[in-house]
């Protein structure tokens, strides 16, 4: 189009422009395919047909892959600001908010333009001249939010609730009622879910009946309207974090907070009175010091940590709570497995070229994206070089690049890492692997998470001197701390006598003296023999003590280790164990390895007898419920859920939790149903799975653990992508030499580890506190605390909450 006028060149192509509807997502603070933004050298270009942004590098791949031509280009240019100018005096008390207090972020200009490509033919805004359609266009544009800032401002304002008017002046009736922490039932029906606590008088009933007949049966609203008591909580909401329970206003019609909750509650037995105390018990000052002092040694505070750019160096934005990503991702992508997928084999333009027409929504282009952003160092420079200003300070810093658009795409199926709360890091390393694997379960042999994924085998020993053995995949091993087996007992037991006396004349104890435990007891403790009490023997045809230990199949490529510091005490208050983990920088697990059926060793029958009531492969996998109960979740759910999904593993069972947590059974015994011994399951549903192009015996595995339904089969079947390779509990062959189906495409190898990464939880629960990550790199340890990253001086190795180790190879 050589020769023409910019404004002909762009009255020509203005069917390509769109006006923004109210229901389009605009893309205007950051590149969909970068980390680039309206202040990075070349700008950003802002789609007016598909409002996604691109840098400079990246619109002519937009521009050649869709063929829309009209951009909105958008440049910030900071502002120079005299030194000596004076501050403006804030008049609201408020921080970065116009007219509030300055918090020392630098001013923008901005200057718009219209770029047509592909020769990037440049037109001034604002002009007169400009079409009608072009000019409404931006200025919508330019009027609208952006997506990214309005799921900011979505996450945070969903989780704030109003105080309740009728909170502080709550009327309580001493009637002598003690809720008990479980086993609740509506006082009028039958009822044992959706239950609701009166704040008043302490009457539990259900909550409402829904449009299409579940739900409660109005009892608890009934209730109001018969007596005006306005305040109920929702049993099963309630947690030592008071913020997230439930509590619902009938006369204000909403969620609300009330301020007394742990008094309210208190009233009724459930004590969360430590929670609101202002003088301090003796525990509670030597907690308040312990995190003083994690805090200090986790992210080395006091420390002069040399800040560290490049490749490899790039921080992360903290999103408000997102630290427990940031450390992870950081981990994660120190990983040889993570780097060469989403790194090294695959570039920025091969991912927008595979990705769908929304790049935004697509994980592999924002873990491409990711990737890019972390290890190429682009990002990676202190903020003085960035600004153009003078050489960097031995105390520079870098912004670091914000994971928005990443953390959006691995929320999608998961609502509570949607939200700006704190996360478990565990629950969200889970999560991720599985969000992976699935992305990648046409091409299993190419998903990265397969590098930590490691086959488990348990033994069972029945009375009867037969043996059953039950195999899974996981992707951690989960080890409990015996605090028995701490190497310094004699320099405790001085400590307490000291601490003792300190308190009592109410000076403070200096030192910190903790359990030490040896990791290799940790592992240990995950061999040891266990008794199972009730095990149901087939071979006995009776109830009897059974002995239980557990190996490893398969040695993964990176093996992820979790401490179980997370207890449950007494009143629903979970504790974290005060404790340091002596970790050396080389393990080796070989001896862990699983021997497999043995010569000479008989196999409990299969099935059960008519008119018995319980399968012995069918027993909830009490390590999978265990790491499901430190994660907050009730006890008799989690072993519904291993059953449920026959005993697959944590993430398995986790998304089956929360699928069905609202289920009108799920305070139901476990059935005989749910264990797979009901009636035959219907040839008829076999048939209509294998017509979908399933194999009869995966089939008939989903129909059990689906309870016979056809729709929750194929989810089940989806949502399981090795269930097809894996295999129930009880091995048929005494060939151990021949790798067992569970196993087959299993990294492995021998058991020797180096550790290589830590990340570490400040705080006295995983859903409050810090995360922070330290990674071995280059030969030397190196802290990575959000956006600052520096040379560690004193990595906290004792301290870790996930260690991760690399195979030691050759």
């Amino acid at each position: 189009m050589e020769g023409i006028e910019p404004m002909d060149l762009l009255r020509s192509n203005l069917s390509r422009v769109r006006l923004p509807e109210p229901t389009n997502r605009i893309y205007k603070h950051e590149c969909c395919v970068s980390f680039d933004t309206p202040k990075s050298e070349g700008g950003l270009f802002i789609d007016m047909n598909s409002f996604l942004a691109f840098g400079k590098d990246y619109v002519d791949w937009n521009y050649r892959k869709t063929g829309n031509p009209v951009y909105l280009h958008i440049k910030q240019t900071k502002k120079i600001v005299p030194e000596d100018g004076p501050l403006k005096k804030p008049i609201l008390l408020a921080i970065g908010v116009e007219g509030g207090f300055d918090n020392n972020e630098p001013e923008y200009d901005e200057s718009y333009s219209i770029v047509v490509l592909p020769n990037y033919v440049t037109l001034p805004f604002p002009s007169v001249e400009l079409p009608e359609k072009v000019r409404l266009g931006v200025d919508a544009i330019l009027l609208n939010e952006g997506v990214e800032k309005k799921e900011q401002l979505a996450a945070w304002t969903a989780d704030k609730k109003q105080v309740s008017a009728y909170a502080m002046n709550l009327q309580q009736i001493d009637n002598g009622v003690i809720v008990p922490p479980s086993g609740w039932k509506c006082a009028k029906c039958d009822k044992k879910d959706n239950l609701w606590l009166n704040l008043t008088d302490g009457m539990i009933l259900c909550g409402r009946r829904n449009w299409d007949g579940s739900g409660g049966n109005n009892h608890a609203i009934e209730r109001y309207k018969e007596t005006g008591y306005p305040l109920a909580i929702k049993l099963g909401t309630i947690t030592a974090d008071l913020e997230a329970a439930d509590v619902f206003s009938y006369p204000e019609d909403d969620s609300v907070e009330d301020p007394l909750l742990a008094q309210h509650l208190q009233f009724f037995g459930i004590d969360f009175t430590s929670l609101q105390k202002t003088e301090m018990t003796t525990a509670e000052r030597e907690l308040d010091q312990n995190i003083n002092f994690d805090w200090n040694r986790i992210q080395e505070s006091g420390l002069e940590v040399e800040p560290i750019f490049g490749p490899g160096y790039t921080g992360l934005v903290n999103l408000g709570n997102s630290c427990y990503l940031a450390a992870t991702m950081q981990v994660v992508f120190s990983t040889q497995s993570f780097c060469a997928q989403y790194y090294m084999n695959q570039n920025l333009k091969m991912a927008f070229d595979m990705a769908p027409a929304d790049p935004t929504v697509d994980l592999n282009m924002q873990l491409t994206k990711l990737a890019h952003g972390l290890l190429s160092g682009k990002y990676s420079v202190p903020v003085s070089e960035k600004d153009g200003s003078a050489a960097p300070k031995a105390d520079a810093k870098q912004e670091g690049i914000p994971p928005r658009m990443f953390k959006s795409v691995i929320a999608a199926s998961h609502p509570e890492f949607s939200t700006m709360r704190q996360q478990d890091a565990l629950e969200f390393f889970l999560h991720f692997l599985d969000q992976v694997e699935r992305s990648n379960s046409g091409k299993p042999e190419l998903h990265p998470s397969r590098s930590f994924k490691f086959g488990v085998e348990e033994r069972i020993l029945c009375t009867s001197g037969k043996v059953a053995y039950n195999r899974r995949l996981d992707y951690i091993l989960s080890l409990n701390i015996p605090l028995h087996e701490a190497t310094n007992k004699e320099e405790l037991e001085v400590s307490q006598r000291m601490k003792a006396e300190k308190f009592s004349e109410g000076n403070k104890v200096e030192e910190i003296v903790r359990p030490r435990v040896p990791l290799e007891a940790c592992l240990a403790s995950f061999s040891a023999p266990e008794q199972i009490p009730d095990f149901y023997s087939t071979a006995l045809k009776a109830k009897t003590t059974a002995i239980k230990t557990a190996g490893l199949t398969s040695f993964p490529d990176y093996l992820v280790l979790h401490m179980r510091k997370f207890v449950m005490e007494a009143g629903w208050v979970p504790k974290k164990l005060d404790v340091y983990i002596d970790v050396p920088d080389v393990i080796d697990i070989s001896h862990m390895c699983s021997k497999g059926l043995q010569p000479g060793e008989e196999l409990l029958p299969e099935g059960v007898p008519e008119g018995e009531v319980q399968a012995s492969y069918l027993v909830a996998d009490e390590n999978i419920v265990s790491q499901l109960v430190s994660m907050g979740f009730n006890h008799h759910h989690c072993q519904k859920a291993a059953v449920n999904t026959l005993n697959a593993g944590v993430e398995e069972a986790m998304n089956w939790l929360l699928s069905h947590m609202d289920d009108p059974d799920i305070d139901a015994p476990i059935s005989i149903g749910a264990q797979g011994s009901e009636a035959p399951i219907d040839q008829s549903k076999v048939d209509t799975l294998i017509a979908f192009g399933f194999h009869e015996e995966l089939a008939r595995k989903a129909l059990k653990a689906s309870g016979g339904d056809i729709e929750k089969a194929t989810d089940w079947i989806f949502n399981n992508p090795d269930a097809s390779t894996s295999s129930d509990m009880d091995t048929s062959t005494s060939d151990n030499t021949t790798p067992t189906t569970v196993d087959m495409g299993l990294p492995d190898g021998e058991g020797r580890y180096r550790l290589f990464g830590i990340v570490s939880h400040i705080g006295t629960s995983t859903q409050c506190g810090h995360y922070v990550a330290h990674i071995l790199k280059d030969g030397r340890w190196v802290i990575f605390n959000d956006n600052k990253v520096g040379a560690s001086i004193d990595p906290p190795k004792d301290m870790g909450y996930l260690y991760f180790f690399e195979r030691i190879k050759g």
